[in-house]
This record gives structure tokens, C-alpha cells and sequence, in this order.
């Protein structure tokens, strides 16, 4: 199944009734981006978001995920 990459909140969020699988966690993390950029957010704001303590990952994982939101920002056109 190929999912659309969200370009909303709103679409974001409709993810969570989605089976998580690979394909969804890319579409999210695409979404996020983008949505980011439409917001006038920057890469530093959007890594700072991601690294904050938020209880669900720990610092490794985080860190990981900076990785590849950052890898998406400068992919993602």
C-alpha cells in the first residue's frame, strides 16, 4: 500500500488509524518535513523538536531520528 505523504496536520494525524509499517513511518516523517516547511520552520527547529525529552524515545533513539529527518529535509524538494 502506498500511502500520500501528509501535507497537513489534519492528514498527520489521520495516520494513527493506519497499520505502522515502514511505508507509513516515511510518509509521516516526509509529511513532517514538509508541513514544517510550510510553517516557516527551519531544520534546526524541526532537530530541536525531535532531540527534546519527550518520554517516548530515549537519547539514542532521538538522536537517530534527527539523522533521518535531516536526511528527508535535504532529500525532500
Amino acid at each position: 500500500m502506498h500511502y500520500p505523504i501528509p501535507t497537513s496536520p489534519e492528514e498527520l494525524i489521520a495516520l494513527q488509524q493506519e497499520p505502522i509499517n515502514e511505508e507509513l513511518i516515511a510518509s509521516a516523517i516526509a509529511g513532517v518535513v514538509q508541513i514544517a516547511r510550510t510553517q516557516g520552520r527551519s531544520l534546526d527547529d524541526l532537530t530541536a523538536e525531535v532531540l527534546a525529552d519527550s518520554g517516548f524515545l530515549d537519547r539514542e533513539q532521538r538522536r537517530w531520528l534527527s539523522t533521518i529527518v535531516a536526511h528527508a529535509w535535504n532529500t525532500i524538494n
